[in-house]
């Protein structure tokens, strides 16, 4: 039988929003555990320059920007514990979660745990993964120094990792299954000098169909245009494929206990107080599990002060 851990608030992630609910709540005397799951640093750790962050003017890592914010929440002496939670009960008070380590039981919860990148859903696409099919360009981009690469997508993330790659890569496909971009007005203006440098090639209303290899990993892709009444594909010699096509809300394992729609958790967005309970009182959310829209760092780290708020809140109201 697994240890058994107490805590008045316990805290599920360990992206912005889990670091900044930690903080907030530790500054209110709550002592929460932060349990950080399989992903600790959130997405934020697969980002090569933030740009964005207020007073960092001057670029700085994801890595970097996580790491102080774990170190912030250590001189709070914030409880931080590398676990895995498998299996939740919220039916009944105090809420229990069964992670791969030990059990913990807590009177308030709130859920930051992020989401996990989204792939294209091909067959092919299975055989390559961590053999050519990545959707981390910071993490293995390196190893396609010299070569030709493709990139999928067309939001931030994906103009973001051509970008990168372009640096020290022999060319990268940027393919996009529509016309235009959702990527922010700055990076397409970046995007399209590296186009007129020859560095990037751009495929627009393509979509990938199937991608090739050997034991040695990808060594081309076949891709398909989306908007002709015949039918047109064409195949590129490529070694990796980087897949940025957004992203999925770690949510799975609070479907039976929480109500959830189209992946993300529902929250009551009250506007006087109580923004992130969810649908059961003392459980409450924040970050990318309950954002589909903003889906920033500095937007999942002000969700996680409200919810450390409302906890504090709820937790005075039940007079422990």
């Amino acid at each position: 039988m697994k240890n058994k851990k107490y805590s008045k608030l316990i805290i599920l992630g360990s992206g912005p929003a889990g670091y900044t609910a930690a903080i907030y709540a530790a500054r209110s005397n709550l002592n929460p555990f932060l349990i950080t799951g399989i992903n600790k640093g959130g997405q934020l750790m697969n980002t090569n320059e933030i740009e964005n962050w207020p007073g960092d003017f001057n670029k700085i890592t994801g890595p970097e920007l996580m790491n102080r914010m774990y170190l912030h929440a250590l001189n709070f002496n914030i409880k931080i514990i590398t676990d895995n939670i498998i299996k939740v009960d919220f039916k009944n008070k105090p809420f229990v979660l069964n992670g791969e380590k030990y059990t913990y039981i807590a009177d308030a919860i709130i859920i930051a745990t992020g989401a996990s990148p989204r792939y294209l859903g091909l067959e092919s696409e299975e055989l390559f993964k961590g053999k050519g099919v990545s959707t981390c360009a910071v993490c293995d981009g390196f190893f396609y120094k010299g070569k030709e690469i493709a990139v999928v997508g067309g939001g931030n993330t994906a103009i973001e990792e051509t970008l990168y790659l372009s640096n020290f890569v022999k060319k990268v496909h940027l393919i996009h299954r529509k016309s235009n971009f959702s990527a922010e007005k700055i990076l397409v203006s970046r995007l399209m000098n590296k186009i007129q440098e020859k560095k990037v090639i751009l495929h627009l209303n393509y979509t990938v169909k199937k991608i090739f290899g050997n034991v040695l990993g990808v060594n081309s892709i076949l891709i398909e245009k989306i908007k002709l009444k015949e039918k047109k594909e064409k195949t590129l010699a490529v070694s990796g494929l980087f897949v940025a096509i957004g992203h999925v809300p770690n949510t799975n394992i609070f479907i039976d206990q929480l109500k959830i729609k189209n992946g993300y958790i529902q929250v009551s967005r009250e506007t006087h107080g109580n923004y992130t309970q969810t649908s059961i009182p003392g459980i409450f959310a924040a970050g990318d599990v309950i954002d589909h829209v903003y889906r920033q760092a500095i937007t999942s780290s002000s969700s996680g002060c409200m919810a450390a708020l409302d906890s504090e809140r709820y937790l005075n109201s039940i007079k422990l």
